[in-house]
Formats: structure tokens, C-alpha cells, sequence
């Protein structure tokens, strides 16, 4: 479904509701989203027409969380459906756990309902039929948006002033659920805002209670922030609230380690790493993400004052531990945990790329996604000496060397082994990487060939 298709699949339940007697306005992020000229992500409704009313009213349905006022509802036909968050006017309790209400009571106060979300930003409201143009137009005319807006937060103030504010006493909302402070330095960071005083006075208070947050909840948060082009400055505001600390506090350490300057005429490690994160584009993967911002994870520990210069001494194996260690905290998959390591552990590799015997450099490319590992180096370098010149070597050969070449049919397997009479066992694995290395460096390229590199090595 395109956004377009969301949208007037939005409109319709709004229109449906209000048909039935009920209050209904878009409501959160995309109404925050069309007031700054973005394309909203999905669409959300909210109303004071309770759950049980919501699933009578439309043919496809899903309470998903009708225990806290939500109810999917679905639009469309064998091409697609388009779903549309609609949530019940609400009052909550206490959040005992730093995330769910104890309570959650429906009310037909929208006000009410709006001063329980987190920031005023997100707490607008819009009556998509009270504008005075078509409702389609909205996409494109935040103008238009902001004549059918109810505000009552003064979102629509923050809005204009670029200000992240927490709706009522931000203690409150931060306790209500942690997570939040994570997502309003998601927020000023994506939208290029700042943290509103006492909103940031809070996070700094309590920072500390994102321990109790979920590793899961934590990991996705820290993976937007990371890919949606706006890292560094997500990173910034992480340290100066001091929730950087709690959350990654191996990332927290790089600060002020020193590095030869010779080399990092940008500054110590920490510096360095956030010239990476301001690299990343919008929509980058999140294991280039996660790669860039753990490549020098370990040299903090590995620090130390030569004669010569600093040195940072098994900083990559050191590192590769490290992140194992924070993919396992935050439970990465195996496949994002497995693409992690490797960038960390072959960012050094290219250094020695010129150096390489044809079969290791071609060893090299075969690491998957390979494209990853080479985003990588690019940014590494030009967040220290803007020197390029391994990169552009690895890329040119990377980009002229044919596949077949990279990964060529086998000269022989173990079946040809067994035939010229070797007894199966660990040596096979050795024969046969022998082999493969002598095919890659192309001094061997035949069957016969091979056999004899065979006996000549192994008898």
C-alpha cells in the first residue's frame, strides 16, 4: 500500500466514526509529520468510541491491544490491505513496571487523552474534515494541516520552535515509561530540534531507570537513531543527558582517549567515532550502523604511551569481544551479530591490501557484503586523515575482478583425493585449501595440476 492509500483508508475510519455519533481525528506522529512536510510512516486515529464499538463497526478487524484502547482495522482487498491504528480515548494509572498502565480507563475527554502521551509534539490532533480544502490535499500542504489542528499541549509552539518538551511535569511521563527518553533524543535528533530545559533536566535525573527498560526495546531505539541520518547528533544528545552511559557505557569510555595525531588529526576515539556516525546516510543497513559505531570499541582498553606514539595493541580482537558481548546484551540475531564482528574485524585489513597475495586478497572479497566493509573503511578514513588511497586500491580490484575469478569452480574435491588413493580425514581440509589457494593465485589451473601440487606437498 502506498502512503497515499493509508492515508484515505485513514480518512475513511474517521469518516465512518463520526457517521456512527463518535469523535475521531488523526492523531501523533503523522499529524506532527504533515505539519513539517513529511510523509508520514502509518496513520493513527483516535476516538471515543471504545474498543467493542471499533470492532462492530468495521469488517476487518484485529484487537491487537484492546485491553489498552487499540484496535487494528483493516482496508482494502486481495491487492493489499492498508491498517489503521485506532485507539480509544484513555486515562492511565500508575506504570508500576516503567512501561503499561496498572489501569487504563476510557474516557470521551480527547484533551484528556492527550495529556497522557509523552511529548507535545506527538500529542496533536487533527480534524481532517474541518480544513478548508479536499483532506487528499493534506499531503502536500502543511498550511492546510494546521487549520484542522486541536492543540491542547501548545504542540503546535514546540512545533515552530524546534523544541522536544515533555507534555505536563516530564518526571512524570519519564516514569510512566522509560523508553521515552530514548525516543525524545530520537526525536530532536531526527528533526534537528533541541531538547526543551527541563525535559533534558529529567533524562539527566533519570537516567539511570533505562536499565529496566527491556535490552530489545533499548537495541531498537539505538538502531533508529543510528539509521535515520541523523547518528551523530543522536549520539551527542545520548552523553549530555547521560543516558550514553547507561545504555553503552563501552561507547561512553572512548571519550577522551587519546590517539596519535599523526594519524587522528580529529581527536581522541570518541570524536573519531562520531565523524563516522555523521557519515551515515538515512536508510543505511543497521549492521553498517552498528559496525561503524563499534569498529573502535576496543581501544579504550587497549590504550598505552610508547616510546614512539600511542599505541593501541590487539585493539581489533580486543574489539571484536567487546561487540560479541553488546550484540549479545542487546540480543542482535545470529546473522546481525555475525555481519557486526565482521566489520569490526577486518576494518583494519585494508591497510594491508596492497601487500596481499592474490588469494588472500581475493579471500578478502568473498567476506558477505562486502559493500558494507568497504562503506566502512570510506568513513573510517575520512573521519581521521582523509588519506583514501587503500580504499580506492581494494575498490578498483573489487569492481574489476569477475566473480568466476573470486570464487572459481573447484580444481578437485575430496572425491578425487579418495581416487588417488588419501585416506579421508583432517588432512583433506588442508589439501584441499592448498589447492584452492594456488588456484586463486593462479599458478595452477588443472585437475592434474592440483593432484600434483598434491603429492608434492603431502606425500
Amino acid at each position: 500500500m502506498t502512503g497515499i492509500q493509508q492515508f484515505e483508508a485513514a480518512l475513511r475510519v474517521v469518516e465512518k466514526l463520526r457517521s456512527g455519533g463518535y469523535e475521531a481525528y488523526l492523531a501523533g506522529g503523522c499529524v506532527r509529520d504533515l505539519l513539517l512536510g513529511r510523509a508520514p510512516s502509518d496513520f493513527d486515529v483516535a476516538t471515543n468510541a471504545t474498543p467493542d464499538v471499533v470492532l462492530g463497526m468495521f469488517e476487518r478487524t484485529f484487537a491487537v491491544g484492546a485491553h489498552f484502547g487499540v484496535v487494528l482495522v483493516a482496508d482494502g482487498d486481495q491487492e493489499g490491505y492498508a491498517t489503521t491504528e485506532v485507539a480509544t480515548f484513555r486515562s492511565d494509572g500508575a506504570y508500576s513496571d516503567g512501561r503499561h498502565p496498572d489501569a487504563v480507563r476510557y474516557t470521551n475527554s480527547a484533551e484528556e487523552d492527550v495529556k497522557r502521551r509523552d511529548f507535545t509534539m506527538n500529542g496533536l490532533l487533527l480534524d481532517p474534515f474541518g480544513v478548508g480544502c479536499l483532506p487528499s490535499d493534506l499531503l502536500d500542504d502543511p498550511a492546510a494541516v494546521r487549520e484542522g489542528v486541536v492543540d491542547y499541549v501548545a504542540g503546535l509552539r514546540d512545533l515552530d520552535a524546534g523544541l522536544v518538551r515533555a507534555i505536563g511535569h516530564a518526571e512524570e511521563r519519564f516514569e510512566e515509561d522509560h523508553l521515552r527518553m530514548l525516543r525524545g533524543v530520537r526525536f530532536a535528533a531526527r528533526f534537528g530540534f533541541q531538547l526543551e530545559a527541563r525535559t533534558n533536566l529529567a533524562m539527566q535525573r533519570l537516567a539511570g531507570r533505562i536499565q529496566a527498560v527491556s535490552r530489545e526495546r533499548v537495541r531498537d531505539e539505538l538502531t533508529r537513531m543510528l539509521t535515520e541520518g541523523r547518528a551523530r547528533r543522536a549520539f551527542e544528545l545520548l552523553d549530555e543527558t547521560g543516558l550514553l552511559a547507561e545504555v553503552l557505557p563501552e561507547i561512553a569510555s572512548m571519550k577522551g582517549v587519546q590517539q596519535p595525531p599523526q594519524y587522528h588529526p580529529e581527536g581522541d576515539v570518541w570524536v573519531h567515532t562520531l565523524g563516522l556516525l555523521e557519515q551515515l546516510g538515512e536508510g543505511c543497513s543497521m549492521t553498517l550502523a552498528w559496525g561503524a559505531l563499534l569498529h573502535d570499541v576496543g581501544k579504550p582498553p587497549t590504550f598505552r604511551r610508547a616510546p614512539d606514539r600511542i599505541r593501541f595493541d590487539g585493539h581489533v580482537d580486543v574489539g571484536v569481544a567487546m561487540a560479541a558481548e553488546i550484540c549479545r546484551r542487546f540480543r542482535f540475531s545470529n546473522e546481525e551479530t555475525r555481519q557486526t564482528l565482521a566489520l569490526v574485524e577486518n576494518h583494519m585489513r585494508f591497510a594491508d591490501a596492497e601487500r596481499m597475495k592474490a588469494s588472500t586478497l581475493k579471500r578478502f572479497f568473498r567476506l558477505d557484503a562486502f559493500d558494507e566493509h568497504l562503506a566502512l573503511h570510506k568513513m573510517d578514513c575520512m573521519a581521521g586523515s582523509g588519506n583514501l588511497d587503500h580504499w580506492n586500491f581494494v575498490r578498483e580490484r573489487w569492481q574489476a575482478m569477475p566473480e568466476e575469478a573470486v570464487r572459481p569452480k573447484p580444481l578437485i574435491t575430496g572425491r578425487e583425493l579418495i581416487a588417488a588413493r588419501y585416506l579421508p580425514g583432517a588432512q583433506f581440509k588442508l589439501m584441499l585449501h592448498a589447492v584452492e589457494d594456488a588456484q586463486l593465485d593462479g599458478t595452477i589451473a588443472t585437475a592434474e595440476e592440483a593432484l600434483q601440487l598434491v603429492r608434492e606437498r603431502f606425500n
